[in-house]
């Protein structure tokens, strides 16, 4: 796609890649594939050297940033949600020249088709120079943190209702599966501090302007605050952990008065049996059957009224 300043932009077939030749317009190339000819063949096109095409032809595992003069290769790692908290990343690589970004991705990333369909039309895209729509990738790369750890968030609000509802069928599987969650955002992210650091020093463009000085100051920033939501999702999952804990201990201790006040009444029950067990030569003993079902009916009358007491102070 060819943004042009005066907003009418243009889509350009693999045969019309080339440098704008007005400073004024933005040209930005997408290949969502692993197509090692094809990206050499783009490459040589906009002029890209020939030693910064090793890491645009090979994914790697890790950030990177190189600079080639006026050309600048990056490769970051964007979060991925596959579902049920399980966290991958994808390899994003943005090369920057001249009035030209070329990024290459070997699986789709959400926000790069959110961002063509959101300029849709005539834009003012290219008013933006090369470096400032780096930033803009970048910090929609950062936002794929941000929207993962919002449906960490979500899925531990889930968690803590159902704990709460004493649903304890699943969870200690699913605060298993919320920390390793937690420990993969944080191993994809953390890489990034040197990346991010690098782009905000000033010897690193001493030719850039002020403002993309500040936009790359900025973006390191916003780098520090992901770093912060994401660390705040292992906490999420330590304060999961406590209240699991707190319910757990909490029903056993109401399992242990419950426990309790059965014994206490099966006690005053024995005690009962064990005075009508006395062999003395007592009028009482000499009753019978009605004895004996007086000594029943007492017991029951002892086991009610321990029932009512109990439910009226809470015990059980």
């Amino acid at each position: 796609m060819l943004y042009r300043s005066d907003g009418s932009d243009q889509d350009l077939a693999i045969d019309e890649i080339r440098p704008p030749d007005d400073k004024n317009d933005l040209l930005w190339v997408d290949i969502d594939c692993e197509a090692p000819e094809l990206v050499e063949r783009v490459a040589e096109k906009l002029g890209i050297p020939e030693e910064a095409l090793p890491h645009l032809t090979q994914f790697g595992q890790a950030p990177l940033l190189r600079s080639y003069g006026d050309y600048l290769v990056i490769q970051a790692v964007v979060a991925h949600h596959a579902g049920e908290l399980r966290f991958d990343g994808v390899v994003l690589t943005v090369a920057a020249g001249p009035e030209f970004v070329l990024t290459l991705h070997h699986r789709p990333i959400e926000f790069i088709p959110a961002i063509r369909k959101r300029e849709h039309g005539d834009t003012r895209l290219g008013m933006l120079n090369e470096a400032s729509f780096v930033v803009s990738l970048l910090d929609w790369q950062l936002g794929s943190y941000f929207a993962a750890v919002s449906d960490f968030e979500r899925e531990v609000e889930r968690l803590e209702q159902d704990v709460l509802r004493n649903r304890y069928d699943q969870s200690t599987n699913e605060l298993s599966r919320m920390r390793k969650g937690a420990s993969r955002l944080r191993r994809m992210l953390a890489p990034h501090r040197r990346l991010y650091a690098s782009l905000a020093r000033p010897d690193f463009h001493p030719d850039h302007d002020d403002q993309v000085t500040r936009q790359f100051q900025q973006l390191n920033e916003n780098f520090e605050r992901a770093m912060d939501v994401v660390e705040n999702a292992r906490e999420l999952v330590i304060g999961s952990f406590e209240l699991f804990s707190n319910q757990i201990a909490l029903r056993t201790n109401r399992s242990m008065q419950l426990l309790t006040f059965a014994t206490v009444v099966i006690g005053c029950q024995t005690v009962i049996a064990g005075v009508l067990g006395m062999n003395f030569d007592a009028p009482f003993f000499n009753t019978a059957a009605l004895g004996f079902w007086i000594a029943i009916g007492g017991m029951l009358a002892v086991t009610v009224i321990a029932a009512i007491v109990g439910k009226y102070k809470k015990w059980f």
